[in-house]
């Protein structure tokens, strides 16, 4: 695709802007600045990936998914509300040893590398494995801390009943581990059906035949569910041994923004 046939997208955009400016719909100026940044974002992302790939140095690449991992994490705090100083570093690894793992053994069984620190397979695999768990992750620790609150006198009753800390929070964690995967299982049971993923489209744009672009989809998506799945269970476990004091009562500031 030639740069000066990219300016032709914009044609797609038009009809949103005018149908935007006859109706008053005062969206005009935050659609663009989102295409900005998007086209900033992603052509800074394209220049400091070209000189990844080049140098293609195994710790310089490990340093690179590390810090993709710290920015994930720190996305899931973020959006989740959860105190950084309590859980900063208990997300993180909840994000990091299933990712970095799965990616590894992504690229060794998988992949078949002689080196699986090469960058032009461990950055862009690693942010497939991020970028599709993340929304699970975030649904999952949200579902777990609100049902406690919004279900705590089941909670402090199952307490009373001389349950542990661990039995009377079960249910919430079942219930927050489906939230959190029923997605990718509906993807995976439509996939094919209803859309052809990006890494199979990815890989027949650039001329590989579809049985080996099918084959690599279903490896993706089974290392993206088991991530996911992982990430999810690791986040509500690591977090909530911080989360409630010695009577078993969750804290009053676990989600909050300090």
């Amino acid at each position: 695709m030639e740069t000066t046939n990219m300016f032709m997208l914009f044609f797609l955009v038009l009809p949103v802007f005018l149908f935007n400016f006859h109706y008053a719909i005062k969206m005009n100026g935050q659609i663009a600045i989102a295409i900005f940044r998007m086209i900033l974002q992603l052509s800074l992302i394209g220049l400091v990936l070209q000189w990844l790939f080049d140098m293609n140095t195994p710790w310089i690449n490990v340093v690179y998914v590390v810090l993709m991992m710290t920015i994930a994490s720190y996305s899931m705090l973020k959006t989740t509300k959860l105190s950084i100083k309590t859980f900063g570093f208990h997300i993180w690894l909840a994000v990091f040893i299933p990712h970095f793992f799965i990616l590894l053994f992504f690229n060794y069984f998988i992949v078949d590398l002689t080196d699986i620190f090469d960058a032009q397979y461990l950055i862009p695999i690693g942010g497939m494995l991020l970028g599709n768990s993340l929304s699970g992750n975030i649904l999952a620790i949200n579902t777990f801390y609100k049902q406690i609150k919004d279900g705590e006198k089941t909670y402090y009753y199952n307490l009373s009943l001389s349950a542990s800390r661990s039995e009377a929070l079960k249910p919430y964690f079942v219930h927050a581990l489906k939230s959190s995967i029923s997605p990718t299982i509906a993807s995976i049971e439509t996939i094919g059906l209803v859309s052809l993923p990006g890494m199979m489209t990815g890989q027949i744009l650039g001329g590989s035949i579809p049985i080996t672009a099918i084959k690599y989809q279903i490896a993706i998506m089974i290392a993206i569910f088991t991530t996911r799945y992982l990430t999810a269970v690791l986040a509500i476990y690591l977090t909530r041994s911080r989360a409630f004091d010695d009577y078993d009562r969750l804290k009053p500031h676990v989600i909050g923004n300090s």
